[in-house]
């Protein structure tokens, strides 16, 4: 007879089953499966909660005989408030035959682990094989697991850190042997990562070179934007989901205030991956990636820490 428990991972037990290089394999897998419409993802639930400066977002999917939900917040002001990260979630992965809850995990360092890979598959279709330096607008948590990710996919990056914090530019610059710069600085780099909750452009086009690519990751509920509107108009944009991105991403400003037409956007990242459309296409293309954050992402590193928790005896079954 089958196991009818459910295992329950916190988050140290999820920090001791993921690893980087196998989480932006399962990403890459996740996204060639999106672009060939063989998941299913219904957009993402969000529950505004303004008087706390934050928002919950309910997160579905089914992929590859996995199914699941996520329930994540963004709260911003969290660390000086609370001393809370902004980004806390709790991950519920289900049997998709028997509806059984297989595992309820801690989904804070998912997030942050499946938000970095998803940067290292959009830089390996389209940043310059050449790229040598990254400059991140934005030191925090997630600025570490961008870095982590990307250097699975590129060798001795050269690190620029910039942020509102000069404590948390000059940390994040310690830990990896980088440098601190002013957020020009750090947007002249050969590729780019924004992370930040700014609802106003702080990236402008003078300073992006050409070549340049951009992960602009901040961008993740409606009003929100990060980079200059020029940018986008200059750039080959790549995009995680069309409802998504076009919703709440790093364009849904300009497609909604008619800056940007819809068709200036080249093809959603899964669609490149799975070779339906083009990556980059010259050395001096500018190229930008605009994250959301997908449920298929969740759901596809979910089901690989789990697995290897069942391999390895990891969490406690209830």
């Amino acid at each position: 007879m089958e196991s009818t428990k459910t295992l329950v991972l916190t988050q140290s037990d999820v920090r001791t089953l993921v690893e980087m290089n196998s989480a932006v394999t399962a990403i890459e897998a996740a996204f060639e499966a999106h672009g060939r419409n063989e998941t299913q993802m219904p957009p993402k639930v969000y529950l505004d909660l303004p008087e706390f400066d934050g928002d919950f977002r309910a997160m579905p999917a089914y992929f590859g005989g996995s199914a699941g939900v996520k329930w994540v917040n963004s709260h911003p002001f969290n660390p000086e408030r609370h001393s809370l990260p902004s980004v806390l979630g709790m991950y519920i992965l289900s049997d998709p035959a028997s509806a059984l809850p297989l595992a309820v995990m801690d989904a804070t360092l998912l997030t942050a682990v499946r938000t970095g890979a998803a940067a290292a598959v959009a830089t390996k279709y389209l940043a310059r094989p050449d790229s040598r330096s990254v400059g991140f607008v934005g030191s925090g948590v997630q600025a570490r697991t961008l870095l982590a990710a990307l250097q699975t996919v590129f060798d001795n990056l050269v690190v620029v850190a910039s942020d509102v914090s000069a404590e948390a530019a000059e940390h994040f610059a310690a830990e990896t042997g980088g440098t601190v710069g002013d957020l020009a600085t750090a947007v002249a780099c050969d590729i780019v990562c924004t992370a930040t909750p700014v609802r106003e452009p702080i990236v402008r086009r003078e300073w992006v070179n050409p070549g340049c690519h951009i992960n602009a990751m901040g961008a993740d509920a409606h009003g929100k934007q990060e980079l200059d509107t020029q940018i986008l108009l200059d750039a080959r944009v790549v995009i995680d989901d069309w409802t998504q991105a076009c919703g709440s991403g790093e364009v849904n400003v300009p497609l909604d205030t008619g800056a940007m037409p819809r068709d200036h956007i080249h093809a959603a990242l899964g669609e490149v991956v799975a070779g339906l459309k083009a990556g980059r296409k010259s050395a001096d293309e500018i190229t930008v990636f605009d994250s959301t954050g997908l449920a298929v992402q969740d759901v596809a590193l979910a089901r690989l820490i789990y697995e290897r928790a069942k391999r390895t005896g990891v969490g406690l079954e209830v």
